[in-house]
């Protein structure tokens, strides 16, 4: 298994990128939100040599916008990965599933020279969601052992804690492996 982390403006832009092979930034939400920390984050896992992801927290509507304003501000880079965060927000609402799926397909799109992929939780993929579309790939919270998500499905990524920050395992026999994968060659 890769270890990464996941990364967010409450975290450093000099984050410790010892032993990791990848990153993921949170860059967007909804239609207002851009990561302070986004140009500094991103310097650090490519300084660090590390597959570099970004991630966009999804709200309900404005889909279209949404993902416009998400690729506007998502450094673009081949080999770079992006994610859409599918879960509550802050007010308590969610995307729907066709919602996240459309996401999904409008930032494909928009960046067809990149994955884009689920991140959600083991909760939402288990009850919320009904259709199962991850795009090129689910990246999944569960916090268990790492590597062993309590789910039936295929999976990249996995969170398996918080504590003391986001960790994450990726499901590669190798770096190589994930970069030519994020290269879109396997």
């Amino acid at each position: 298994m890769l270890h990464g982390i996941d990364v967010s403006a409450y975290q450093s832009s000099a984050y410790d990128t010892d032993g990791l092979s990848f990153v993921f930034i949170k860059a967007t939400e909804g239609r207002s939100y851009v990561n302070p920390k986004l140009a500094a984050q991103t310097k650090t896992g490519r300084d660090a040599g590390l597959v570099v992801g970004y991630y966009h927290f999804l709200w309900p509507g404005n889909l279209t916008a949404q993902a416009e304003y998400f690729v506007k501000h998502a450094p673009e880079k081949a080999g770079e990965i992006l994610a859409v965060d599918w879960e509550t927000t802050g007010e308590g609402t969610h995307a729907s599933n066709a919602e996240k799926d459309s996401f999904i397909r409008k930032v494909k799109g928009l960046r067809p020279n990149n994955r884009v992929i689920l991140y959600t939780n083991r909760n939402y993929w288990l009850t919320v969601d009904t259709t199962s579309y991850a795009g090129d790939g689910l990246w999944i919270a569960d916090y268990v052992s790492a590597g062993h998500p309590r789910i039936k499905a295929k999976w990249r990524f996995h969170q398996y804690t918080s504590d003391p920050h986001d960790k994450n395992v990726a499901d590669f026999a190798d770096k190589a492996a994930l970069k030519s994968w994020a290269k879109k060659g396997d």
